[in-house]
């Protein structure tokens, strides 16, 4: 699932996939933010992202995709 968080004075977002569903990214982001703490996140790669909670502006939660293989046409 694609995960983007937007923080506070920063032109760019931090944007990655994640193997978590959408409801645990969500309970993560809502952990940090009422314990202001830190947000704590794995992407697919295995890297850490680390956020500090009074930065995160806001956290956007895609679908997860399906990868496309080829070069069919879609109409």
């Amino acid at each position: 699932m694609e995960v983007k968080i937007g923080v506070l004075h920063t032109a760019r977002e931090i944007v990655f996939d994640s193997p978590l569903t959408a409801e645990e990214v969500s309970t993560a982001v809502q952990a940090s933010l009422t314990s202001d703490s830190v947000l704590n996140l794995t992407d697919d790669r295995g890297r850490t992202i680390l956020v500090p909670a009074d930065r995160i502006a806001y956290v956007e939660l895609g679908v997860p995709a399906t990868r496309r293989v080829g070069f069919g046409s879609t109409a």
